[in-house]
């Protein structure tokens, strides 16, 4: 919901560059700030008319990563897909550049009417309803993993291959520098996440990732980033759009079933992940897990792997535990956006050591593979009882924005971003204080 603006802007210079440049805004307006939002401040603007829109807008303040927050790059993939494909999202209006009016660059996109839903047990539907929105969610993303970037004028977006690799290189660089952030009041320093450099470590390993892919994706990939029809169950909206890239589809993927993933976990309840309406018949109407999967390969055109599923999950699991502590180091300068920045950045540690749990489970799926080549009892002696119970279980992943935005979602919503001509000083920085960045 949109309320008190927490993050003033000059409005009679808003007003007066909409009555300029974008004639079907009826002006005068009125200006509200919604709640979320972790990154990049959003409004909801009404006009005189009574008509609704949505401005996006660069944080102020100094941002941790010079290609952090770029709302350039949400308006030009909201414009493609709206004007290219068949993707539902928003209408984009104007994209104005100039720090002059209103302090930094900002975005207007048009007002989806329908239903946004935080909890993705879809509570207050019929088990019908909620069944076929599942249904519409995954396909909704494998129309949109289908879209070829070149289709649409858009394939310097990203790079075509390697995006885990720089997905690794990235975060991890990324959690070194958010650890040194200092809380402007309590001069405490963010700290490193757990198990770190064991992480690191693990999810460097060639033999044990995923053949790589190309798709556009979107980055936070969830029910609560779409718009579901004011009363049917379909998908009428794709919002939040700062991570997009061209990366491997696993990320977008693994982020949509991450509440199935976590449901199991018992870490997950102090990280604020774990949902219990996502345990098996717990919810009428509530699609399995493989069967949201299922949807989404009939429509994407290609077949999931499920090993490969597997480490995917257990990477954005990780990059969750980095996102978070990015949302502590954003707080600890006081530039979170969103009210609820503070209880965010506080799940950083239980995300992470869940975030190794589910490491530790893909792990001790390649030894089980493993020992059951060699003939002898792959369960003895190599796992607790928890990870035996969890089995094969999967795990939750993210994609993101690498060159662009992404260093600013891990710092605000889960950001992060490649920096070619900083890699080696950054390599050495981060050794020289003890930390891991992947030799990749």
């Amino acid at each position: 919901m949109a309320g008190r603006i927490r993050q003033e802007i000059n409005l009679d210079n808003l007003d007066k560059y909409i009555r300029d440049n974008v004639p079907e805004i009826k002006c005068p307006i009125e200006v509200k700030q919604f709640g979320y939002g972790q990154s990049n401040p959003t409004y909801q603007l009404t006009a005189s008319d009574g008509k609704k829109y949505v401005m996006r807008k660069k944080p102020p303040g100094r941002i941790l990563s010079k290609t952090a927050h770029q709302v350039d790059r949400e308006y030009h993939i909201i414009h493609a897909m709206s004007t290219k494909t068949d993707v539902p999202v928003p209408k984009a209006f104007c994209l104005c550049e100039d720090p002059s009016v209103i302090g930094t660059s900002f975005y207007i996109m048009s007002f989806l009417d329908g239903r946004i839903f935080e909890d993705p047990a879809l509570p207050g539907v019929s088990p019908e309803h909620r069944y076929e929105m599942w249904k519409s969610i995954a396909t909704t993303l494998g129309k949109y993993h289908r879209v070829k970037p070149a289709d649409v004028g858009m394939e310097g977006f990203g790079r075509p291959s390697g995006f885990y690799n720089r997905q690794l290189k990235t975060f991890a660089r990324l959690s070194v520098d958010q650890a040194e952030t200092v809380d402007v009041e309590s001069k405490v320093p963010v700290g490193m996440i757990p198990h770190y450099d064991e992480m690191v470590e693990f999810f460097g390993q060639a033999e044990t990732q995923p053949r790589d892919r190309s798709t556009f994706v979107h980055g936070d990939y969830k029910v609560d980033n779409v718009v579901f029809h004011k009363t049917e169950p379909r998908v009428v909206g794709i919002l939040d759009w700062e991570m997009a890239t061209i990366g491997h589809p696993l990320s977008d993927l693994t982020n949509l079933i991450a509440p199935f993933t976590t449901s199991t976990n018992s870490k997950a309840v102090l990280a604020g992940r774990r949902n219990l309406a996502f345990l098996d018949d717990a919810t009428e109407g509530l699609p399995t897990k493989n069967q949201v999967i299922a949807w989404y390969e009939s429509t994407a055109g290609y077949t999931v792997e499920r090993k490969e599923l597997t480490w995917a999950e257990a990477f954005g699991i990780y990059r969750g535990a980095v996102i978070m502590q990015g949302i502590a180091a954003r707080y600890a300068q006081r530039q979170a956006s969103s009210e609820k920045a503070m209880d965010y950045g506080g799940a950083m540690r239980p995300q992470a050591e869940m975030a190794w749990d589910f490491v530790r489970e893909v792990k001790g799926q390649f030894e089980r593979e493993e020992a059951q080549g060699k003939g002898y009892d792959p369960w003895e002696g190599g796992l607790s009882e928890e990870q035996k119970a969890q089995g094969t279980g999967y795990m939750v992943g993210t994609p993101e924005n690498e060159e662009q935005g992404d260093k600013e979602k891990a710092q605000g919503k889960g950001y992060m971003v490649e920096t070619p001509e900083k890699e080696e000083s950054d390599k050495e920085k981060a050794q020289g204080k003890g930390y891991m960045v992947p030799k990749l």
